[in-house]
């Protein structure tokens, strides 16, 4: 069954997140619009910093019945959780809380089955651009350039662009979110809440730890993200219609990548960066303007 949350949230004190983490400031977002709305739900968390945070047995940091996940069955767990829900008559959200490791890389087929299948499930990926659970290993999620673990000369290839993968499947509905954009966030979250079917959440979520920043400049980070055009705001409506949310004012993406300890200085060359980012950005134009919601 699913359950409401008590007065401390969705996530509750006590739990192992790191200082500036991008996916607490984002699971606790989650749970203020769950509440808003006056929906219930029940999780489904593959391996990831996500389901480390709950803390350990018997206790637990989330406020909701959840269920641990190997790293490739989120989506396939999620499923199963979503026709026991509706045989048993339940109301509430089943969602997935994955990083992007479990997303872009080892859980992308079980995700694409579920979209195939138009399961009525919402899959939230908190994006870090690495495997922060596991040492800050290099996923495709990845962007140009950066150093991880197992990239400590930069990565060589650019990053995967989730997003047009998911609505490609024609799903109901597809999104970015930033938590430097709190009402743009919102505001989708509770779209996802009443449409059914598929839905596909995109987070982009600092990770001080593997990006090499400071905590404290977590939110800046990604506000500057937005503001340069390296994470454009938008959403996708059955896979066809486009809206952009948020309009780039072509903030110098070099401040971005100086923050950040994981970008070398002698390999981004920022008027590269600005370029690809207003090429990438126009062609996002085009399918909003040709195709609109």
């Amino acid at each position: 069954m699913s359950a409401r949350f008590d007065l401390e949230g969705l996530l509750r004190t006590g739990n192992t997140n790191c200082g500036g983490c991008g996916m607490s400031i984002a699971f606790s977002m989650l749970g203020r619009a769950l509440d808003e709305a006056g929906e219930t739900c029940q999780l489904a968390i593959p391996a990831c910093c996500g389901i480390v945070a709950a803390g350990g047995f018997p206790t637990t940091a989330y406020s909701a019945p959840t269920v641990g996940t190997t790293f490739a069955s989120a989506a396939a767990v999620a499923s199963g959780m979503a026709a026991i829900h509706d045989l048993n008559g339940d109301h509430g959200q089943i969602v997935c809380w994955a990083g992007d490791g479990g997303t872009y890389d080892i859980g992308l087929a079980t995700i694409s089955a579920a979209a195939e299948r138009n399961e009525n499930i919402l899959y939230i990926c908190y994006d870090n651009e690495i495997y922060g659970n596991t040492g800050g290993q290099r996923s495709s999620a990845t962007p140009l350039g950066a150093r991880t673990s197992t990239t400590p000369s930069g990565k060589r290839e650019a990053k995967k662009d989730m997003v047009a993968i998911m609505a490609s499947h024609g799903i109901p509905y597809a999104a970015t979110l930033s938590i430097a954009h709190p009402d743009d966030f919102r505001r989708k979250l509770l779209t996802a809440f009443r449409t059914p079917g598929m839905k596909f959440l995109l987070i982009h979520s600092p990770c001080p730890t593997g990006w090499k920043s400071e905590p404290a400049d977590s939110v800046r980070l990604v506000r500057l993200a937005v503001q340069a055009g390296l994470f454009p705001l938008y959403e996708v409506f059955d896979g066809l219609r486009y809206r952009i949310n948020v309009e780039p004012d072509w903030t110098d993406p070099g401040e971005y990548f100086r923050r950040q300890r994981r970008f070398r200085k002698d390999e981004i060359d920022p008027d590269v960066a600005r370029r690809t980012c207003r090429e990438r950005f126009e062609r996002l134009r085009v399918l909003a303007e040709v195709f609109p919601a």
